[in-house]
């Protein structure tokens, strides 16, 4: 069961203008940290003393009142959105940002919302699938061992023929199936023991519709 989201409270200096932002803004922090729980920080910063006003699920192990250390705010209110950048967490993860400029009804910059995003996690996974995928030690097919092997010459023929035309296997159309299978044929495909019946389950046709098209192609017409 997920542990609940630590939702941080506001802090008791509340201004009339900290009161507004956290009104106006609060619950939008709240709505992206739940969606995206638990890889999701969101830190509300005033502007009006530079303090941190409003922290949705804590990921930095930061506290209501700290100072904001924000670098260029100039830039983020005049750009109203920065990033995204990334920062290093206290634990050595790497966090992937978003700034945005938070603004009163005057149209002055009042605060600003910094999404932070915990992407080493998903590094993590991505670490897993390249080693998995890379497959450590893999060698070439055994030549002895497939060289008879039908089926895989009849699916690399297959796929490489309808990558050519850019048509997907379950998209064929009974013209495109009967194509496939001339084309199969001038290419040994049918030779295998059973082939005929593997071509037509890949397919997804009757056995003897194969057979029909193979017999007139015999018969020229």
């Amino acid at each position: 069961m997920s542990t609940p989201m630590q939702k941080r409270k506001p802090s008791k200096k509340n201004t009339p203008a900290r009161a507004a932002l956290l009104e106006r803004y609060a619950h939008v922090a709240d709505s992206i940290t739940t969606l995206f729980f638990p890889y999701a920080e969101v830190v509300i910063h005033d502007l009006s003393d530079q303090t941190i006003a409003y922290l949705s699920n804590n990921l930095s192990k930061r506290e209501i009142g700290d100072d904001s250390a924000l670098e260029d705010v100039e830039e983020t209110t005049r750009n109203k959105l920065v990033g995204p950048y990334e920062k290093v967490n206290w634990d050595g993860r790497r966090m992937r940002c978003v700034s945005t400029a938070l603004f009163d009804d005057a149209g002055n910059a009042a605060g600003v919302m910094c999404i932070n995003f915990n992407i080493a996690a998903f590094e993590e996974i991505r670490s897993t699938l390249d080693l998995f995928l890379r497959g450590a030690g893999v060698v070439a097919q055994p030549v002895e061992l497939f060289k008879d092997d039908w089926q895989e010459r009849i699916n690399t023929f297959l796929h490489g023929w309808l990558r050519e035309r850019q048509i997907a296997l379950n998209s064929l159309t009974r013209e495109h199936r009967r194509e496939l299978v001339e084309a199969l044929h001038e290419q040994g495909a049918f030779k295998g023991k059973s082939s005929a019946n593997y071509v037509a389950k890949v397919l997804g046709m009757g056995r003897a519709t194969v057979y029909k098209h193979l017999r007139e192609m015999k018969e020229g017409v």
